[in-house]
């Protein structure tokens, strides 16, 4: 059985999404350096028989893709980025080159449809990178990369046709939109356009 710490110790892994130190690690756990200690062997152990694993270096702790299962994962994530993006994709490319940094909920509201999958696929072939909202620390801003600015020849997204006038007219629908709903969007989609 896995103790307290241990089990903490995966969730802020987890919700980090990257490398933690450990010295990070003693003031979220609230632990000492001995129950680090043992709460990473107990969750290295956990992880065993599961599809992931814990790295570890002298300084950092990390949660990644075991290697009994990186062949399939590598599979399943070829098979999606050969796919096309289809129309889709380019109308979440062009919400956020146009738009601007953008919130999925904006994203869903202004296509009219859920939109995680293709976002998924977007950022998982570096067309749109995620960042943090400083205005809601609970969502993510989502915004074109530097690579696909490259790939379509413009050094910023003001370079694109017609920026200006498209992105007026976008701002100009989501003010329509918001005016005639009776308690406004605010950041979310209508409720049709939900999970």
């Amino acid at each position: 059985m896995t103790s307290d710490i241990a089990t903490r110790l995966e969730a802020f892994l987890f919700a980090e999404g990257g490398p933690v130190s450990r010295k990070k690690l003693l003031q979220l756990l609230e632990c000492k350096q001995d129950e680090l200690s043992r709460a990473v062997e107990e969750l290295d152990v956990a992880l065993s028989e599961r599809g992931v694993t814990l790295v570890k270096s002298e300084t950092e702790l990390s949660l990644a893709v075991a290697p009994k299962t990186q062949g399939a994962l590598e599979k399943a994530f070829q098979k999606e980025l050969g796919e096309e993006i289809g129309d889709a994709g380019l109308e979440v490319l062009s919400i956020v080159l146009y738009r601007g940094a953008s919130t999925r909920a904006q994203i869903d509201y202004v296509r009219g449809v859920n939109s995680s999958t293709t976002i998924r696929t977007l950022l998982s072939r570096g067309l749109v990178e995620r960042t943090g909202n400083p205005e809601d620390a609970r969502e993510y801003l989502y915004r074109p990369t530097v690579e696909l600015l490259a790939h379509l020849g413009v050094r910023s997204a003001q370079e694109l046709p017609e920026y200006a006038t498209i992105r007026d007219e976008l701002a100009a629908f989501e003010r329509s939109q918001q005016a005639s709903e009776p308690f406004g969007h605010g950041t979310e989609p209508a409720d049709s356009h939900n999970d």
